[in-house]
């Protein structure tokens, strides 16, 4: 058998050039150093000084695009009117299409906030979204819409999530490690504004809930959009009532219901001048 030479083998590799290496499982903690520090020196490199994160469903539309599901379901429905899962997805659509107005509302508030902060080469209460499509989008969009810049936290998952194309390129991250991700989106956020969303959107809404209650983080303000929404999933009076959770916890987070709402509970948090 032909030997391979010393410099043709793998261990000749300088570790740090050594993928199938890094990939070990116990290199898991430099993995996650690795991961804490990138974006962070990025964003240092970008004078990112405050952030705002903003969730809500990545499955929520634009409204034109609402309209167009919801026509192509109601050609389905019509075309098989006894299929109980077409007429239940042209429910679902036209809901959807109602609730679309949290798009807009997202995109606005991007871009209030971003046209608002970053001004005079300042980078203050920048965006930062999940990266994905729907609420993230929006709210990316918006900052886009004022050449204004914002940041996308994306993460590698078993069906590809792809980055949004209004996030700036510099500010687009993706990580492996969810642990890691849920601590930049707090390391330099004074706001938390949580659109209607599904379990990942509810996620981040209790995690932060839960750092805020037990005192771990005080500089945040958790804004919730669509107060008749949040009501419905969420019985708060329920939690109180059994004592799980005190009166005072519900002092935590405030509603709004339009973008202009959403920014002046946040600025007056913050001091931030009108």
């Amino acid at each position: 058998m032909d030997k391979v030479p010393p410099n043709q083998n793998s261990s000749y590799i300088p570790a740090d050039r050594d993928s199938e290496f890094l990939q070990r499982a116990e290199l898991r903690p430099l993995r996650l150093g690795l991961e804490l520090l990138k974006p962070e020196l990025i964003q240092q490199e970008h004078g990112i000084r405050s952030t705002i994160v903003v969730f809500g469903s990545s499955r929520l539309q634009e409204r034109t695009a609402a309209q167009e599901t919801v026509r192509l379901a109601e050609a389905d429905a019509k075309q098989f009117p006894r299929d109980q899962i077409r007429v239940q997805q042209l429910a679902i659509a036209r809901r959807q299409l109602e609730m679309s107005k949290y798009y807009e509302v997202a995109r606005e508030f991007g871009r209030l906030v971003s046209s608002t902060c970053q001004v005079g080469g300042r980078c203050e209460y920048v965006i930062v979204t999940g990266g994905g499509p729907g609420i993230m989008e929006a709210a990316n969009r918006g900052a886009a819409d004022a050449n204004a810049k914002s940041i996308g936290l994306n993460i590698t998952l078993p069906h590809e999530q792809r980055p949004n194309p209004y996030i700036t390129p510099d500010l687009c991250f993706q990580f492996r490690y969810f642990a890691l991700r849920k601590m930049h989106f707090l390391l330099r956020a004074k706001a938390l504004v949580a659109f209607p969303g599904g379990f990942g959107t509810l996620d981040e809404l209790f995690e932060t809930l839960t750092l805020l209650q037990t005192g771990k983080t005080q500089n945040v303000i958790v804004v919730l959009v669509g107060r008749n929404f949040w009501e419905r999933i969420i019985n708060w009076e329920f939690l109180v009532e059994n004592g799980l959770i005190s009166q005072d916890d519900l002092r935590l987070f405030y509603y709004a219901e339009t973008a202009q709402e959403a920014w002046d509970l946040i600025s007056r948090h913050n001091g931030v001048p009108a």
